[in-house]
């Protein structure tokens, strides 16, 4: 069951839902308007966002922003009446999907040929049972590496960074806050016959969030988390990136090594990374 969660003065946020790939929606609340993170992936999602919003006497939006293409974090946009703002690239990969048709066996079909992906395919039919009317609506506003907007008393820097997971992703950093929304951009590569990290873009993507002076670190399908527990995350893609890098991608003394680094037996979150890492070597 999702749930409106207050995290600070400014920030709001809807829990995420696994079962049908529901993100995390976020909500920064001004002095002069207020501004909604990600879509949704379908217009009910996008609509029980608003209606815990009323349900907790707090106005809608007049701002949206998308972090990045994916379909669950745009597919609720075509429902909401406000602002939408997005990178260049988001846009243009959002055009890409507007003559797509949602049936299983259009999705059946664009899985065979390696345009869409089994698990996001399964997740869409898991949202949308039968009803399939969903209508791709482009961003209107875009900017190409980095945008500031003022909502009064909090502003929000959005700024490309792209990665692994989507090159297009964006985060957005509520500066009077110290919140970090890093969407999807820290996770691997879905879109691969073998999921996947790359060592370049993984290290380029955790400088350029270090530089970032934040306290809270947002995952969208994950949780809100500390900045001790984002730099563990963090420092378990720089540990696996640096030895798939001394051992030239070899799985067996990547997990030794790894081993000896941390004393103990490794969790089964380690071993996916280290998994992926060899898939991008």
């Amino acid at each position: 069951m999702q749930t409106l969660e207050k995290l600070s003065h400014r920030f709001w946020y809807q829990t995420p839902v696994s079962e049908t790939d529901r993100p995390i929606l976020g909500l920064v609340i001004g002095e002069k308007r207020s501004l909604m993170i990600d879509a949704g992936n379908s217009e009910a999602h996008a609509n029980e966002f608003l209606k815990e919003l009323r349900n907790h006497g707090m106005s809608i939006p007049s701002i949206v922003v998308l972090t990045h293409w994916h379909w669950d974090h745009i597919f609720g946009l075509s429902t909401l009446d406000m602002l939408s703002v997005a990178s260049t690239q988001t846009k243009a990969e959002i055009e890409k999907l507007v003559s797509f048709e949602w049936t299983d066996a259009a999705l059946e079909e664009r899985v065979e040929a390696g345009v869409e992906i089994e698990f996001c395919a399964t997740a869409i039919k898991h949202e949308f049972k039968n009803e399939r009317n969903i209508h791709v609506k482009l961003p209107e506003l875009t900017f190409e590496e980095s945008m500031e907007i003022d909502l009064g008393g909090v502003t929000c820097l959005l700024q490309h960074v792209g990665g692994d997971h989507a090159s297009d992703s964006i985060i957005v950093y509520i500066k009077e806050e110290k919140i970090l929304f890093l969407g999807d951009a820290i996770y691997a590569n879905l879109y691969s016959s073998k999921w996947n990290y790359t060592i370049e873009r993984t290290l380029e993507l955790l400088d350029t969030i270090d530089r970032i002076d934040a306290e809270i670190y947002i995952l969208s399908h994950w949780k809100p988390l500390t900045k001790v527990e984002y730099q563990k995350e963090a420092m378990l893609l720089r540990r696996v990136a640096a030895l798939t890098k001394q051992y030239q991608g070899n799985y067996g003394e990547i997990k030794q090594a790894y081993h000896l680094q941390v004393n103990r037996e490794l969790t089964a979150d380690e071993l996916e990374t280290i998994e992926y890492f060899v898939n991008g070597y």
